[in-house]
């Protein structure tokens, strides 16, 4: 299944149905009167959040999503059907844009999370509704309203845990592959994944978070160099960074600091997230090369950093631990503020 975190659609709700125009007309009943019943209501279009879904590939071959118009009243009384409403299901983390891409609708980041996107149009009256003891037989009937139409757009913001960023051939695909069962592309000539892949990894029994792979960033990249900064949306709800640096560079603190400059020109406070930093591919290293690059790689970070090699497995077992300390640690705080907003009310609507 091909990934795209971004699709542009067309929404049209259901027009209301016309209201009738009718008279009895039966056998020995001189004076009928109007029987017109009114015309059914749109369909709404609704877009909601649900699980299993994790690209938006989709709406690739399907771009127009129109709701079902309501049913025109006829005689008797008998009010039109209305139509149909309209679900238009996405991933979850899915943000709605209108058409200029900028003013957001909603940000559907919980599953049956749900916004309407376009409201159906309401039945026309039928020429009943408009008898009086002045006008005992009415000729008129309403149309039923128009339907909306507008043009929106799709951004998709992966759940993840965990974020894994550094620059093309930092081995974040070797080490997304070797703690999870995720098969992203891997092998022996430079090269760049072209997008996003998740994983589950699993810590102990029952024990588990989804860690994000990003595609490399390099410098530049907030103005469009390379791939630019595109997938970086994607980290922006990840409690924490896992920043690799590649230990068989020339310049490990110039690669760390490449990143950390394109974090902080792309702005969403990725550059106030907390980061591990990890120096990997050591089983390609001596251990006076090892020994010389986390010296200039703490200087640069301000940090402690990691030794790992996603290869052999060193250094794996207690990353894995301090990454599951830290989604355990922001679920805690996201559940602890949704309690808040129950008990306050916040967020709460009719």
């Amino acid at each position: 299944m091909k990934f795209l975190d971004r699709a542009k659609i067309y929404i049209k709700s259901g027009a209301g149905g016309n209201g009738c125009m009718s008279f009895r007309r039966e056998k020995f009943v001189e004076f009928g009167g109007p029987n017109g019943g009114d015309g059914g209501a749109g369909g709404h279009v609704w877009a909601e959040a649900v699980e299993n879904l994790n690209t938006l590939i989709d709406f690739r071959y399907q771009q127009h999503y129109r709701a079902k118009n309501g049913r025109p009243g006829e005689g008797s009384n008998c009010t039109g059907a209305d139509g149909a409403d309209l679900v238009i299901k996405v991933p979850v983390g899915t943000q709605i844009f209108e058409e200029d891409e900028q003013t957001l609708i909603a940000d559907l980041d919980e599953a049956g999370e749900r916004v309407l996107l376009a409201k159906g149009g309401n039945g026309g009256f039928g020429n009943a509704r408009f008898k009086s003891s002045t006008n005992q037989a009415p000729r008129r009937a309403n149309p039923g309203q128009p339907a909306e139409q507008r043009t929106i757009w799709l951004r998709l913001k992966l759940i993840a845990d965990i974020g894994l960023v550094g620059l093309p051939n930092a081995g974040k695909s070797t080490f997304l592959a070797a703690v999870s069962a995720a098969k992203p592309k891997i092998a022996d000539y430079p090269f760049t994944t072209l997008h996003p892949n998740l994983g589950v990894v699993r810590v102990g029994e029952g024990q588990s978070f989804v860690l994000a792979d990003i595609p490399g960033l390099i410098a530049g990249a907030h103005e469009g160099a390379g791939i630019g900064d595109r997938f970086l949306g994607h980290v922006e709800r990840c409690a924490a960074l896992l920043h690799l640096v590649d230990g068989t560079s020339e310049d490990v603190a110039g690669d760390y600091i490449t990143v950390r400059k394109e974090l902080a020109a792309y702005g969403g406070a990725l550059d106030d997230k907390t980061e591990i930093v990890a120096l990997n591919k050591i089983d390609a290293l001596t251990d006076e090369d090892i020994k010389t690059r986390l010296a200039l790689l703490t200087a640069a970070a301000g940090k402690d950093v990691m030794l790992l090699s996603g290869v052999t497995g060193a250094g794996v077992p207690p990353l894995k631990g301090r990454l599951l300390d830290l989604a355990k640690e922001a679920r805690s705080h996201q559940a602890s503020k949704v309690n808040e907003n129950e008990e306050t009310g916040e967020g709460w609507s009719p």
